[in-house]
């Protein structure tokens, strides 16, 4: 039978009723200590008909922030703001993993416990800037991270999926994507270790190979997802043989028997890309592939109907849209999203757009 995006999807042990996912967004709207607020709680939950939420990425660990205001799930507060968010989602009939994340290089000693510099595989500097509250900061020299300090970079990937289903999560997905530590430690232009976790593609995978094992073992690989981003450039990133070092990671998030792979197709930083074969990384993993990337309603059908992917996370169609799912499958008129509300302020933005009925 062919599927459509309003079909039910069995991903490892997460049971969806349709194929519309919500992407990872961050808000920068935690309050303090990185804890979620009510309005958390009021803004998954009115989202709660998408298939599955993936929530904004989350620190594992206090030096893992490298933005204002993120989340963590690190402290006993933090799973408590949680817990609050997942008995919304829940009680309006959703399901919610939690993104683990440590950002590595892209951060500023202001973020550090102690002010010390980021941590990273290598000292090499992203170009660009980080936004630290008071203005724009150039990205500093990141400190390279000993081998015997990887240990303990595992396990707090692990005591943050412990967390997440302490706080009534369903799940967690690994953030391996976009620039940040673990996807700095798969590409070699930001990976020029001499240990065992540089140089050849099984070596630059080990961290991740590590962290994937440690967080299966603890929470179930049925409630594990991971997200990848083969050809972003975003955050300064670039690597010399993309295909066959996602080709490589897709092998081991199917080994692990992953629930999903979540893939962003694409470069969101609107680079050309390079020309990565995405039904290649899909071949190589056996569970469920989620897509994402200016996918549209009816692109998402069409790449659902011909078996081409399982699912597709939208993120700023969800944004805008608390209720998506109702507007797509009525081809209902979607509302914009405003961007000067991405990151930061209150409700406006937030948990303000309008549903369906209320126009």
């Amino acid at each position: 039978m062919t599927q459509t995006l309003f079909s039910p999807l069995v991903a490892g042990d997460l049971h969806l009723p349709n194929r519309i996912v919500m992407a990872p967004l961050t808000r920068s709207r935690a309050g303090a200590g990185n804890v979620p607020g009510p309005l958390a709680a009021l803004y998954y939950a009115q989202r709660a008909s998408a298939g599955l939420l993936i929530s904004e990425a989350t620190q594992v660990i206090a030096s893992g922030q490298g933005y204002p205001s993120t989340p963590g799930i690190h402290s006993a507060e933090q799973i408590a703001g949680w817990q609050r968010v997942t008995a919304a989602v829940h009680a309006a009939g959703g399901r919610i993993v939690l993104q683990l994340w440590h950002v590595g290089r892209i951060s500023h000693r202001s973020f550090q416990p102690g002010g010390a510099l980021p941590v990273a595989p290598s000292a090499i500097r992203p170009a660009g800037q980080v936004f630290i509250g008071s203005g724009m900061a150039d990205f500093e020299t990141p400190r390279a991270l000993e081998t015997a300090e990887l240990p303990a970079i595992v396990q707090a990937y692990v005591d943050g999926a412990a967390n997440a289903i302490a706080a009534g999560f369903d799940g967690v997905e690994i953030h391996a994507a976009n620039g940040y530590l673990l996807d700095q430690f798969l590409r070699d232009g930001s990976n020029r270790r001499d240990d065992a976790y540089g140089g050849s593609i099984e070596n630059r995978t080990r961290l991740l190979r590590e962290v994937i094992a440690a967080v299966t073992a603890r929470i179930g690989a049925g409630r594990t997802g991971m997200r990848i981003s083969p050809e972003q450039t975003f955050n300064d990133m670039h690597d010399s043989a993309p295909q066959a070092l996602f080709n490589r990671v897709a092998e081991i998030a199917s080994e692990a028997g992953l629930a999903y792979l979540h893939v962003l197709e694409g470069d969101i930083a609107g680079g050309p890309g390079a020309g990565v074969d995405y039904g290649a990384i899909r071949q190589r993993f056996h569970g469920a592939y989620l897509a994402n990337h200016a996918y549209t309603g009816e692109r998402a059908a069409q790449a659902i109907a011909s078996g081409r992917v399982d699912a597709v996370a939208f993120g700023k169609a969800f944004i805008a849209n608390p209720d998506l799912v109702t507007r797509l499958q009525l081809g209902a008129a979607l509302n914009q999203a405003d961007q000067a509300t991405f990151y930061g302020g209150d409700a406006k933005g937030y948990t303000d757009y309008p549903l369906l009925a209320a126009l």
